[in-house]
């Protein structure tokens, strides 16, 4: 009998080792050819998955936004407006390791997307619901009743977003975690000043 082969648990298992290729080496490091051998396959059976370099790409950076993603929705539904923004911006910012090296993976996609409309579409969109849901947040925990267009409530997004990008950029010199206490102090000092 033929052995039967889940084909969406390549796909992943592929996804997975071009993002370990990234974080080791950067996006240069995620070729074809180092893809195949880290993956263990033969040299044609990547094709059957993804047909070119661009293919796994876009596909490692579908999977680190959806990564992102969940890590904002994990865990208990906290019913706080206050720690449920907590909750969102610490899970954007490079905290621990495995954040750090999210950060290394989005940013090395990032870049390449520049050049690859396709990707810098996505990317945008990410973004877009990014602000659209802090915005959402910022409001509720600040209970004031503005809408997610009012001018306090888009600045504080737009600084929370800033931030983020900033530190997981600068996470990339500092990847043994040093600067984690400062980007902790941030988020007290954003909750604690939220209502100005």
């Amino acid at each position: 009998m033929p052995k039967v082969i889940d084909h969406d648990q390549r796909r992943r298992e592929i996804v997975a080792v071009a993002k370990k290729l990234i974080i080791q080496g950067g996006f240069e490091a995620a070729t074809m050819r180092s893809i195949v051998a880290e993956a263990g396959f033969a040299n044609g059976a990547l094709k059957r998955y993804f047909p070119n370099k661009d293919a796994i790409v876009a596909a490692t950076f579908q999977s680190v936004l959806a990564e992102m993603n969940e890590k904002m929705s994990a865990g208990d539904p906290v019913t706080d407006p206050r720690e449920a923004l907590r909750h969102d911006v610490e899970a954007t910012l490079p905290l621990d390791r495995y954040r750090i090296d999210s950060a290394r993976v989005l940013l090395a996609l990032w870049e390449h997307s520049v050049a690859n409309e396709e990707l810098a579409a996505l990317y945008r969109e990410h973004l877009h619901d990014w602000r659209r849901r802090l915005a959402e947040r910022i409001a509720a925990a600040r209970g004031k009743g503005e809408s997610v267009d009012a001018p306090a409530v888009a600045e504080r997004a737009g600084e929370v977003m800033s931030v983020t990008i900033g530190a997981n950029v600068t996470s990339l010199m500092f990847p043994d975690g040093a600067l984690i206490p400062e980007y902790r102090a941030y988020v007290d000092r954003l909750m604690r000043d939220l209502d100005d």
